[in-house]
């Protein structure tokens, strides 16, 4: 058994706050990838990453491991820092991307007793194919991992990400350029032999798969294989990502993780009035994105500034931040109740949040078929007609 060496990336945080263990992609440094995202989290987490062996701060692994070897080095690693902690607390969220969510996987499997909750991210219970991860491990060896790095820009990123934000693409570029090369071989040969599709239903803890709509080597399906196949498990699908989520949305990300953190555990609710309004405000941008946001408060004028923010403190504040229903649950509610009241702006905005919050587009022609016999045909005709525009929308991006 060849248990490798991690190495621990501290993101910040008070060591008297739960802990949360952030995973990588192959190719990526934790700093790079999660450093963002993480700086979001550091008031609700002590907030802990670990690079790959050969990637980042980790100088690497000269014998071949499994994924479940590499779980374990992950776990030593979590281990070695709760001995330093004052807390006697030795359980821990976990969130990872791609491999680093595969390693998610295996910790749930392996160490369920140790994992609070776990968010996986352009992750599957088996990634690709294993002929696939051999020959690019025999691929790197020969060429390097700067071989990797045009095929890598078009799978890690959506249309307009590095146009958008130059610096963040080229550090992760720049980690997996000077990633080394047996290392970077040796976590394909990990995935080639990873496939724990028929263990999902052994794993207990609350999971939430996230997937990026646009992510092509772990496309929406295989998270939401995740989601169903587990005991407690939900899908998000991010609109607008591919691959490397906590990169391309490092705020809704850190929102994911600490609803999904915060789902078990019974959370005081704001108690002034400012902070009802952040609250809401919070949920407001992470159901219905930053662009709708940005854009109805652009709008605001001195007639509706009233208005807007009772929206803000009442609706998304006072409403969608209760414990009681999650907001996959919540959308469900909304898309019925604007259905049945013949509101189809708000219908087509929702339609677009109930996404976000992890419905397929299955579930939403289920709930208007549910419609049609509860609020009348004519109504989700409408809605039909409304839902099928914006799915396109969302399915077929115009770039």
């Amino acid at each position: 058994m060849n248990i490798p060496r991690i190495t621990a990336v501290r993101l910040g945080g008070s060591p008297a706050l739960p802990l949360l263990v952030l995973g990588p992609s192959l190719g990526t440094s934790a700093q790079s990838l999660w450093a963002r995202c993480a700086a979001g989290l550091t008031d609700r987490f002590e907030v802990l990453a670990w690079d790959l062996p050969g990637h980042g701060s980790n100088a690497g692994s000269a014998e071949p491991f499994t994924m479940a070897e590499l779980a374990a080095g992950v776990l030593g690693m979590v281990d070695d820092v709760v001995a330093q902690r004052d807390t006697f607390a030795s359980t821990f969220t976990y969130a990872g991307d791609s491999v680093g969510g595969a390693v998610g996987l295996q910790l749930l499997l392996d160490a369920p007793a140790r994992i609070d909750s776990a968010v996986l991210l352009s992750t599957g219970a088996r990634i690709g194919e294993p002929d696939a991860w051999r020959t690019r491990a025999t691929s790197v060896r020969a060429s390097g991992t700067p071989s990797m790095i045009e095929g890598s820009a078009q799978r890690w990123f959506a249309p307009g990400f590095l146009e958008r934000e130059p610096e963040i693409g080229a550090a992760l570029l720049h980690d997996l350029r000077d990633a080394d090369d047996e290392g970077y071989a040796l976590v394909c040969e990990a995935l080639a032999g990873f496939d724990v599709r028929d263990r999902l239903g052994e794993i207990e803890p609350r999971v939430l798969a996230v997937s990026g709509l646009l992510d092509v080597p772990t496309p929406p399906a295989d998270l939401a294989a995740i989601a169903s196949g587990v005991r407690n498990g939900r899908l998000v699908v991010l609109d607008g990502v591919a691959h490397l989520p906590p990169a391309e949305q490092p705020s809704e990300v850190a929102q994911l993780i600490r609803d999904h953190a915060n789902a078990g555990q019974a959370v005081a609710a704001p108690t002034t009035v400012a902070g009802v309004r952040d609250a809401g405000m919070a949920v407001r941008r992470a159901v219905l994105g930053d662009a709708h946001v940005d854009r109805a408060t652009a709008a605001i004028t001195d007639l509706t500034a009233d208005f807007q923010d009772f929206i803000t403190q009442y609706a998304w504040g006072s409403v969608w931040t209760r414990p009681g229903l999650d907001r996959r649950s919540r959308s469900l509610i909304t898309l019925t109740a604007l259905v049945a009241r013949g509101h189809h702006e708000e219908l087509a905005m929702h339609v677009r949040a109930a996404r976000t919050n992890g419905l397929t587009n299955d579930e939403i022609k289920e709930l208007l078929l549910q419609t049609a016999i509860y609020c009348g045909v004519p109504d989700a005709n409408a809605a039909y007609r409304i839902a099928q525009r914006v799915l396109d929308e969302l399915d077929h991006p115009a770039y």
